[in-house]
């Protein structure tokens, strides 16, 4: 995850005296506004959860008022500490801190308390949808789990899919970002500008895994809606011939044939972005990427109007990093919220760039820079195709459901320093197992307590992301370099 606290508020207490809180920006989109006594709470706890010797200093505590000048340090040095708390895997794992965010973000947004019922539609990639009405900070991963406990999608496959937010733009979609477990998907999504909905897609690269997916009647659906999607949309290259085939399988039903067919096509498997701007192979080139297949595969138009083609293997991709340029915004928050802080856009664009490091020959590494609003979407990509060649390497698995460990409580000490104290557990979903009767209905599943748990045991994470530096005051925060442990398994057939 990409931090960076860009800039700060004055913002009003109840008796009118004011307060400087901290924008705080998740993957470049704007997440949570946070007093410093807020995050000094959240030190606290997990120096108690994980031992305060590995965590980094905590900046400290001003005696008189801050001046303008010391507002700018202070907010320079929180973002340089919640920067390198970041890079922790036992932190982003972590109860205490996935719930303390979630929990932030639902009082910046104003979404309702934590035992507040909310409907929520979960679409799939046909255009069905999944209503449930849950808590408004159910966390990501609890949703997917209800969702596909709904749909009837076995527990060893839930984590093959995941949860992302789209965009509804004329007649197609774009793929906005895939949602993850700091942030309450209903929040997010109430947050953005424009028609945008949460929908279910595949979550893994290797096309290998398909044949297991596809051995369950609900994945065997899952995969063909969004097959038929991509080939509408045109990601996956066909011609007219191919079209009639597919047309033909489909009027009949035939899914598994389609599928079939379809995964013997050119990009089957890959996520398409929207056409961006790289500097290869030469500055303000328009490209269109696509990811998939261990791989980025970029599509450049030439000049006489023909495509010409390029691939960039994860494995030769010796590292890469997300910088983000926050916009500059002019005058004061406006005051219309009860504690006078503004609530800002979640939507609000940044300059997002994906920089990488590539292996081009033997003797040759090259930075390959691409401008992208998806940049973090792009990054994502590439950390699950590495995940994936190093979890097959080392002969892991997906984890399922019931991995899950819930345990301990936390604390949330809102902006008018009143707290509330919630215990970190999960009311778990009945799924399916393998071999399961999935032919009968059944009714939704009901709502527990609110959910705020940890990830047991995530893949074993090979990527090892260097402490930024503080942002500048332009705004512009240095980038994050994350260290591809799979370039270190190429050999020399590779080259």
């Amino acid at each position: 995850m990409h931090f960076s606290i860009p800039d700060t508020q004055e913002c009003k207490e109840d008796n009118g005296s004011t307060y400087v809180a901290y924008n705080i920006h998740i993957n470049g989109v704007f997440h949570c506004t946070m007093r410093y006594r807020q995050l000094h709470s959240l030190h606290e706890q997990l120096k108690k959860d994980l031992g305060g010797s590995t965590l980094p200093p905590f900046p400290p505590k001003k005696l008189l008022p801050l001046s303008p000048t010391q507002t700018e340090e202070r907010r320079a040095t929180l973002e340089k500490y919640i920067l390198q708390l970041s890079q922790d895997p036992r932190v982003l794992n972590n109860d205490v801190f996935n719930g303390f965010l979630v929990f932030a973000q639902n009082e910046t947004q104003r979404a309702g308390g934590g035992q507040d019922e909310v409907p929520i539609d979960i679409y799939l990639t046909s255009g069905q949808k999944v209503t449930l009405t849950i808590p408004a900070t159910l966390q990501t991963d609890d949703l997917l789990e209800k969702v596909c406990n709904q749909i009837h999608l076995p527990s060893e496959m839930v984590y093959y899919f995941a949860l992302f937010l789209v965009k509804k733009e004329e007649n197609d979609l774009i793929v906005v970002k895939r949602l993850q477990d700091f942030e309450s998907p209903y929040i997010s999504q109430r947050c953005m500008k424009g028609l945008h909905r949460i929908m279910l897609r595949k979550n893994y690269w290797d096309p290998s895994i398909d044949q297991e997916v596809m051995s369950d009647r609900v994945g065997l659906n899952l995969l063909y809606m969004q097959t038929v999607q991509d080939v509408e949309r045109g990601w996956v290259l066909t011609n007219h011939e191919i079209q009639r085939q597919l047309a033909a399988l489909q009027a009949k039903g035939a899914k598994k044939e389609y599928m079939e067919l379809a995964r013997t096509l050119k990009y089957y498997g890959y996520l398409q972005f929207q056409s961006c701007s790289c500097d290869f192979p030469k500055p303000g080139t328009s490209v269109l990427i696509s990811a998939g297949n261990k791989e980025l595969n970029f599509r450049i138009e030439c000049e006489d109007g023909s495509m010409k083609e390029g691939n960039f293997k994860v494995t030769r991709i010796r590292c890469w990093r997300i910088t983000v340029q926050q916009p500059c915004s002019e005058g004061s928050p406006s005051s219309g919220s009860r504690d006078g802080c503004a609530s800002l856009d979640a939507s609000q664009q940044v300059n997002l760039e994906l920089s990488f490091e590539y292996l081009m020959s033997r003797e040759e590494m090259r930075w390959v820079r691409v401008n992208s609003p998806q940049a973090v979407l792009m990054s994502l990509c590439l950390q699950g195709m590495v995940n994936e060649l190093l979890s097959h390497k080392r002969g892991r698995k997906v984890r399922t459901p019931n991995e899950r460990v819930r345990k301990g409580s936390l604390s949330y000490v809102r902006r008018d320093g009143s707290s509330t104290h919630v215990t970190l557990n999960h009311t778990g979903e009945n799924l399916p197992q393998e071999g399961s009767s999935q032919g009968s209905s059944s009714s939704q599943s009901p709502i527990g307590e609110l959910s705020l748990r940890r990830l047991s045991e995530r893949l074993s994470d090979p990527l090892d992301n260097r402490p930024s530096s503080p942002a500048r005051p332009n705004g512009q925060a240095e980038h994050t370099t994350v260290e591809n442990h799979a370039f270190n398994i190429m050999g020399d057939d590779n080259l």
